[in-house]
């Protein structure tokens, strides 16, 4: 089978958020599975599983405490088995969350730790130190917690996340155990959460500035990561080929200030995916994202690795709200829904025309806003404890997904206490509200994924305020950001539009792909 992964859609599944199968008020696979004919009618080719392993909970679920069973909040390892069953028998593939960098603090081997003592083996799986340096949490506050004993700790994230001691052989060694038992389970690939990470200079220096970034640091972009991750490579090139899910992949989640950031997990034999970030942190403007997508498009020329495009994800802001406000907004009235929602539908249409992969986040295709104005009691994100409430974190864009009717829990199970609050305003946006309306942007989504073009990319001639380009010999697609309507290629007809077209030119905020006259 040939790397079906490049060119794939895959969608995200925040597991707490998507489906409650069991009135609990939080998802789980009860309710993913009941689900699975939506993503199988949305046209997607793979679903990725944010972490549904047993945890406290206390950062999500990127606190694991066992990386080989299934919390019982979202099922059993049976359930699972039976999703991905399930799904196999629709073409879709299942993608797991894997999180190397850190465990919870519940997981045996670090309670095992604190009661070994210092010096100890058990401590060496984890990086304990007299002092702490002066690096920072990524989450607000300092990178160190003390223990009883006096010693000092390291967690990059929260307190309740101990980082992994890389350097010590037993934990690759642990985790190869992990990448095996679930690629022995049918899944077909693995998303590598802070695939940036895992390594640190072992002599832990202060660092001139220690304000969280992703530039590379001490802690970050460590050039040991590149034999690893070759290792993890060679795991999954291991598996047949010619058997359902096929050649097994990885996606990193690779962050970087600056594109050149991530060239060196372009190389061969590395990471088969890493994703692409720079297309949601670039602004709403032409020239900024002609310079993106070219950028992005030369980083992977050439290599076998693979960077898939993304507008949106469990740990940003909605596109709506953020074509509509701004990335800093901190409540609902300060969003422009009218004008982010053209926005992201309009983003949408270039996401799913560019070459490659993309990710689509669950809610995305109904044009969700973030929910804002969710009240200080009912938020969960320890970016938001930990930072005193400066920054409200990311619990707006994980509200449980709307199905239908017209209030709380708009059909998300049967229990209107869910875990997060939903908004009183979502009926219109709800899966069944959208279904049938041509125009609504569920239906923008269902259309662009089963036309997605293919061929090669070229740019047209740049106008200022739009960015056009084609996909083989017969597609077009253009995207208007400025004021004034701009001038349409020749064209024998309209494939698809995120908003009305009329008289041959494009208004603002508004994409369009276009079949070329021949």
């Amino acid at each position: 089978m040939t790397q079906w992964w490049r060119d794939a859609v895959v969608y995200q599944i925040y597991p707490r958020s998507f489906a409650d199968g069991n009135g609990d008020g939080t998802g789980d696979f009860a309710g993913a599975l009941a689900r699975l004919p939506y993503l199988a009618e949305l046209g997607v080719d793979a679903v990725w599983f944010s972490p549904f392993y047993p945890s406290p909970l206390a950062d999500g679920g990127y606190d694991v405490a066992d990386y080989c069973d299934v919390d019982p909040r979202f099922g059993t390892l049976a359930d699972f088995d039976a999703f991905v069953a399930a799904a196999a028998e629709l073409g879709i593939r299942v993608i797991v969350d894997i999180v190397p960098n850190h465990c919870s603090s519940a997981h045996p081997a670090f309670q095992a730790a604190l009661a070994a003592g210092p010096g100890s083996p058990e401590r060496d799986l984890f990086i304990f130190r007299d002092a702490p340096n002066n690096w920072q949490s990524v989450f607000g506050g300092p990178a160190w917690t003390q223990t009883p004993d006096g010693q000092w700790y390291l967690h990059l994230f929260d307190s309740s996340q101990p980082d992994w001691n890389w350097s010590n052989p037993a934990v690759p060694a642990l985790f190869e155990k992990v990448l095996r038992f679930w690629l022995d389970r049918g899944v077909a690939g693995l998303r590598v959460d802070v695939a940036h990470g895992l390594f640190k200079d072992p002599d832990l220096p202060d660092v001139p500035d220690p304000s969280p970034s992703d530039r590379p640091s001490p802690w970050f972009h460590r050039p040991e990561l590149i034999e690893h991750y070759a290792g993890w490579r060679a795991i999954l090139d291991s598996y047949p080929e010619d058997v359902f899910p096929g050649r097994r992949t990885a996606v990193g989640e690779f962050w970087g200030d600056e594109i050149t950031h991530l060239e060196p997990y372009f190389i061969p034999g590395g990471m088969p995916q890493a994703f692409n970030f720079f297309l949601f942190r670039t602004a709403w403007n032409a020239p900024a994202l002609h310079h993106t997508i070219t950028a992005s498009i030369a980083l992977a020329d050439g290599s076998d690795v693979v960077a898939p495009w993304v507008i949106s994800n469990h740990d940003v802001m909605r596109p709506v709200s953020r074509y509509g406000g701004s990335p800093e907004a901190r409540s609902d009235a300060e969003v422009d829904l009218a004008l982010g929602t053209r926005r992201a539908r309009a983003a949408a249409l270039l996401l799913l025309a560019l070459p490659g992969s993309a990710y689509v986040y669950q809610g995305e295709e109904l044009a969700l806003p973030e929910y804002l104005d969710i009240q200080d009691a009912d938020r969960d994100d320890p970016v938001f404890r930990r930072t005193g409430g400066a920054r409200l974190g990311r619990d707006g864009c994980r509200v449980p997904m709307p199905w239908s009717g017209t209030r709380a829990p708009y059909g998300f199970g049967d229990n209107p206490d869910t875990w997060l609050p939903q908004p009183p305003n979502w009926a219109p946006l709800t899966v069944e509200a959208q279904l049938d309306d041509p125009d609504s942007t569920l239906s923008l989504y269902r259309k662009a994924i089963a036309h997605r073009p293919k061929g090669e990319f070229h740019w047209l001639e740049p106008e200022p305020t739009a960015l056009a380009f084609t996909r083989g010999a017969g597609f077009a697609c253009v995207v208007n950001f400025g004021g004034d309507p701009v001038a349409l290629p020749d064209h024998e007809e309209i494939i698809l539009a995120s908003g009305p077209v009329t008289g041959g030119t494009l208004p603002q905020d508004t994409a369009v792909w276009l079949r070329l006259n021949p």
